[in-house]
């Protein structure tokens, strides 16, 4: 079934119901009203801090959207590119492309403007749809992008080299486009997260989109009733996927522009949301808000929220712990996906088996999951590199036929680069990535279970552990450890601390400094690698030799 068909089905049954909530608190904060409160009083300014829509207004969106994909020449099989922030047109112009048959090929809106005229050109974009923010990086490779033919603008004052999206769209048609569609058919190009090196473009058909709702709906049981809090970036497979979950149950979702507890709890609030995913910092800030007194929890009517998921990155069992101690009351699951994947939900935990708090699950809904050492033969009782094979697997990496063949074979298996093991009940727990494990004088060390451990200790807020060069060892693991606010930490309680670990897993080198991560909360390691394998900038840094701590 293509992915379009839910919309539409929406459309017909849920047509006055409320398909999406835009909250942006950057707008206007105006204390002692409510959102909705505002929104009324406010109801015919620009930029309003709440927006709605409803699913027959979606639906006519998105056809709007179509028909003037085709007066512009579109045709089916082209591909449109998305450049925008998360906001609440963001899914009906998404969905616009894929009803004319076009391809969507949302991007990261932290790309330079070299990388978006990569990532155009690699996915052979014909339209380009962009927002505000990124009229500069646009501009600047104009002639780097030949094969773009139009542009859409999103937003006010719509540069020259434009043509205004909110100009034009009432003018076309809110009658979908005759255009016959398949599951098979292609439906998106999304581009790797690039934590491994430059993106790629990753193709996915119908089917893909349309399994990854019926995944999420069969692991967190959407209905008509839930309220699904959106907060990461609509570009990612992970957001969007989630919120397949609400596209398939025909249920109200918002869309928050912005990460700060305060936000997060006063949205849940406000709007009466039952459902939210978080990446692992989102949810460690909000545990230390609370913990600080910053959030005061009855200030806040929070008792229809049912379900907190983590995905997108390895999770620390002592958050989860932190977490149910003041939320005793909440459904947990976490969800392991990649692009190549559909996202999130090939392999989950499932909020039944919450007693195996630090395993990434079992096999989703649909999918099978099999671990297998070098040769690709199944591994019994040890680590070795997951695969995953199901409906959501990617069609191939976009015109790279060799990186294709390096991650997927004749049989549909999706090696994912992951390390990972079983435990008896058969839950497969994350290792690390096949890239990041660090050889230090001949062992294996994997950095996400040394990552486990150093969070465990309340004054560490974020953690990283890389591999150095080391004329002796080879590679030496480091620890770069961001502190709390407000906590300092000395060298012998990082010692202290370190000495409950196995000798050959202690970090040899700490480093004091922020953790970076990106737009979905992984941490972005080729970033620290560049930046503390240089000498002139290690030795600037805070460090601690533990190789000498005896």
């Amino acid at each position: 079934m293509p992915i379009t068909e839910l919309l539409t089905r929406n459309a017909t049954y849920f047509k006055d119901d409320i398909a999406l909530v835009e909250i942006n608190p950057e707008v206007k904060n105006i204390p002692h009203i409510t959102w909705r409160e505002y929104s009324l009083i406010e109801s015919n300014r620009s930029g309003a801090f709440r927006k709605q829509m409803t699913w027959g207004e979606f639906d006519v969106k998105a056809n709007r959207f179509a028909n003037l994909l085709l007066t512009r020449g579109v045709k089916k099989g082209d591909k449109v590119a998305i450049l925008l922030l998360n906001c609440i047109d963001w899914l009906p112009i998404y969905f616009g492309a894929l009803k004319m048959g076009a391809l969507a090929v949302p991007l990261n809106f932290r790309y330079t403007a070299d990388e978006i005229a990569y990532c155009l050109n690699q996915s052979d974009s014909d339209v380009l749809v962009f927002g505000p923010e990124f009229i500069g990086r646009v501009e600047e490779i104009l002639d780097k992008i030949p094969k773009v033919k139009n542009c859409f603008y999103v937003g006010d004052d719509c540069p020259p080299f434009a043509d205004s999206y909110e100009k034009l769209l009432p003018y076309c048609s809110s009658h979908a486009p005759s255009v016959y569609l398949t599951e098979e058919d292609d439906a998106a190009i999304y581009f790797s997260s690039g934590t491994t090196g430059f993106p790629k473009a990753i193709l996915h058909n119908h089917e893909s989109l349309s399994h990854s709702a019926k995944v999420e709906q069969a692991h967190h049981g959407q209905t008509k009733d839930d309220v699904f809090l959106c907060i990461p970036p609509l570009y990612h497979t992970g957001a969007k996927m989630h919120w397949f979950g609400s596209l398939y149950s025909g249920s109200k979702a918002v869309i928050l522009r912005g990460v700060s507890p305060e936000w997060i709890i006063r949205t849940v609030s406000e709007e009466r949301c039952t459902i939210v995913w978080l990446l692992v910092p989102w949810a460690q800030d909000i545990l230390d808000a609370i913990e600080s007194g910053r959030i005061n929890l009855s200030d806040y009517e929070i008792s229809q929220w049912r379900l907190m998921h983590i995905g997108a990155q390895p999770v620390p069992p002592t958050l989860i712990k932190r977490w149910k101690s003041i939320f005793p009351n909440h459904q947990y699951d976490t969800n392991y996906g990649l692009s190549e994947s559909i996202g999130p939900g090939c392999v989950h935990l499932g909020v039944e088996n919450t007693h195996k708090v630090g395993a990434i699950g079992v096999p989703g809904y649909g999918w099978e999951v099999k671990i297998v050492d070098e040769n690709r033969e199944d591994v019994v009782g040890g680590v070795g590199e997951l695969a995953v094979k199901g409906p959501g697997v990617m069609k191939c990496y976009y015109k790279d036929p060799e990186a294709t063949a390096e991650v997927m074979d004749s049989d549909g298996w999706l090696y994912t680069g992951d390390m990972a093991e079983r435990d008896a009940d058969g839950f497969i727990y994350l290792v690390d990535r096949k890239k990041d494990v660090i050889i230090s004088g001949g062992e294996n060390i994997y950095p996400v279970q040394i990552e486990d451990f150093l969070r465990a200790n309340n004054k560490i807020k974020d953690v990283a552990v890389i591999g150095l060069p080391d004329q002796r060892l080879g590679e030496i693991a480091t620890a770069i450890i961001e502190v709390k606010e407000g906590c300092e930490m000395t060298e012998s309680e990082v010692n202290d601390f370190c000495m409950e670990l196995p000798r050959y897993k202690r970090p040899r080198k700490v480093i004091f400094a922020d953790v970076p991560r990106n737009p979905t909360g992984k941490i972005e390691k080729p970033v620290l690698r560049k930046i503390y394998c240089g000498e002139s900038v290690v030795a600037q840094q805070n460090e601690i030799d533990l190789d000498k701590l005896k």
